[in-house]
């Protein structure tokens, strides 16, 4: 193997990622998915906890476009602050990412648009997803180590 200017390169002639990136990448994925959906997990139970506010209009977070948009970006998304002790409002969007307004499923006299059975499903369905994304984690690791040890 050669080193190339941009990494290794096998006697074929192939440029070879190192195993060491190849896991950083791997890791940086999972952390930036569980970031958002952890943001996603606090908008619903904001639309959850706003269920009887007046005019409430509930509101949501597009995973895909979210992921992938930090997967482009290259960062990880997180609060925008000005100060320590402060949080800046960033006016639709949570940890960076843009908010959507959810569709009206039954209208309401006060105007909110919180449906708490759709709530609730978002909610258990984004839990579930966290889960497999930890689970999956857990499984590379000890993949890993499996590898490593032997």
């Amino acid at each position: 193997m050669q080193s190339s200017q941009k990494g290794l390169v096998d006697f074929h002639g192939k440029t070879v990622t190192p195993m060491l990136n190849r896991l950083d990448d791997m890791l940086r994925f999972h952390q930036q998915a569980l970031q958002v959906r952890d943001a996603r997990q606090q908008v619903i139970a904001s639309n959850i906890a706003n269920a009887d506010t007046p005019n409430y209009q509930a509101r949501d977070l597009d995973f895909k476009s979210a992921l992938q948009g930090a997967l482009k970006n290259g960062q990880t998304p997180g609060l925008v602050t000005t100060a320590p002790e402060h949080l800046q409002s960033n006016g639709g969007t949570v940890a960076g990412l843009p908010l959507l307004y959810r569709g009206t499923v039954q209208g309401s006299v006060d105007g909110n648009t919180v449906d708490m059975d759709t709530e609730r499903a978002a909610f258990a369905d984004n839990a579930l997803h966290y889960e497999f994304n930890l689970t999956r984690i857990d499984q590379q690791i000890k993949s890993l180590l499996a590898a490593i040890q032997g």
